[in-house]
Formats: structure tokens, sequence, C-alpha cells
């Protein structure tokens, strides 16, 4: 079984997860390499799935028109992405993949951004690939 909890590195921000996930995907887009340090590997968690401790600890910064970026106000360390659901489209977060206690037993399965790849990152396996006109397509937002 999956780990279901996780957290920031100086764990002033805890949450637990209603359901262990199976699988988690990779982001090359420009914002989630600035915030990352690296590639934006993100899990996908249903509205209301997600319990959290110490959310006060927890800042918020609007990245673009449709979403806004979370992160612990005293370590640091990055939270999720999140695009707020407007009636038409559901809430969509999502959580850093590293901030899971522990990631074993999940595969990487999805890979979007694609043409923003550094051509230096080679992943095993063979993943999903979408372009960025797939993923505004499938999610909204420009």
């Amino acid at each position: 079984m999956t780990c279901t909890t996780g957290g920031c590195l100086c764990a002033a921000v805890r949450y637990t997860l209603a359901d262990a996930p199976d699988h988690y995907d990779a982001c090359h887009c420009s914002m989630c390499r600035k915030t990352s340090g690296g590639v934006g590997f993100g899990i996908n968690v249903p509205d209301g799935g997600i319990t959290w401790e110490g959310a006060e600890n927890i800042g918020i910064y609007k990245s673009s028109e449709w979403a806004e970026r979370a992160f612990c106000k005293i370590c640091g360390s990055s939270l999720y992405y999140r695009m707020p659901g407007d009636g038409e489209r559901p809430d969509f977060l999502s959580l850093a993949a590293g901030s899971l206690d522990d990631l074993e037993g999940l595969t990487m399965t999805t890979e979007i951004y694609i043409e923003a790849k550094p051509s230096g990152h080679a992943f095993a396996g063979d993943t999903k690939k979408m372009t960025e006109a797939d993923v505004i397509a499938a999610f909204g937002g420009s």
C-alpha cells in the first residue's frame, strides 16, 4: 500500500490523503521548473481528498490568471498547484509529489508541457505525453 501522509520539510504543515495515490505526473513548464527547482512532480487529489494540519503556515501565490501555488511559510517547501473550480470546472489540486512521506510503489504516468522538457532529462518507462495545447484543451486556462 502506498503512503497517504506527507508535509513540508520543517513539518509545520502536514496532510493526510483520503485515498492512497497510485501514480504521479511530471510537468516541464517553466513555472513548475522554477517553483520546484527541476521537474514539477504532482499527485492529483480529488476535491475534499486531503486534510491539512498547520494550514495557518501555508502561503498562497497566485501564479497566473487561473491558478495558485502553495508553499510552507516557514521553510518554503512547495506543497501544491491548484486551479480553483468555477462552477463549470471542478477544483483541481496537484500535490507536490515530493512532499509525500514515501513515494515507493507509485509510477510516473504522464508528462505535460512535453515541448518544454530539457533535452538532458530522460525518464525510464513509457509515459503519456501532452503538449501545452493538449493541457489547455483538457484543463482550460492559457
